[in-house]
């Protein structure tokens, strides 16, 4: 028995792709064991397939609303990984820069250090500094 809806599950796998590359994604479900597998699998159908697969919030918009949530979380692991994905759908740097001040707001200053510290390893790297 399947713990996820098959249809879901591919939408979500081209929705994630898309957003995160497909390099990155076909790298984590090829390192997912029988221990982690179905927890990939779950997330990909339920938050890239039901959370990201609808045309509701276009992919911009939901990457922006990704950075605001993660960076009030502090998961600045995920923060980084959505930084790129963001770039991906076409968040500029200063929608980026604009999301930490807001983070800062009302998460405080350190957090907004945080973010600013891996916004700017992320577009180091990615060559937009």
């Amino acid at each position: 028995m399947s713990l996820f809806d098959e249809d879901l599950f591919l939408k979500g796998l081209e929705q994630r792709k898309g957003t995160l590359g497909a390099d990155y994604v076909e790298k984590n479900l090829a390192a997912a064991d029988d221990f982690t597998r179905p927890f990939q699998e779950a997330m990909t159908a339920w938050c890239w397939g039901f959370g990201w697969g609808d045309d509701v919030i276009e992919p911009k918009t939901r990457s922006m609303m990704n950075l605001a949530m993660l960076g009030a979380l502090g998961k600045m692991h995920e923060w980084e990984i959505h930084c790129n994905g963001a770039i991906n759908n076409g968040v500029t740097k200063e929608e980026i820069r604009a999301i930490v001040h807001v983070v800062g707001i009302y998460c405080g200053v350190p957090q907004s250090l945080e973010c600013f510290r891996v916004a700017r390893k992320v577009l180091s790297e990615r060559e937009l500094l």
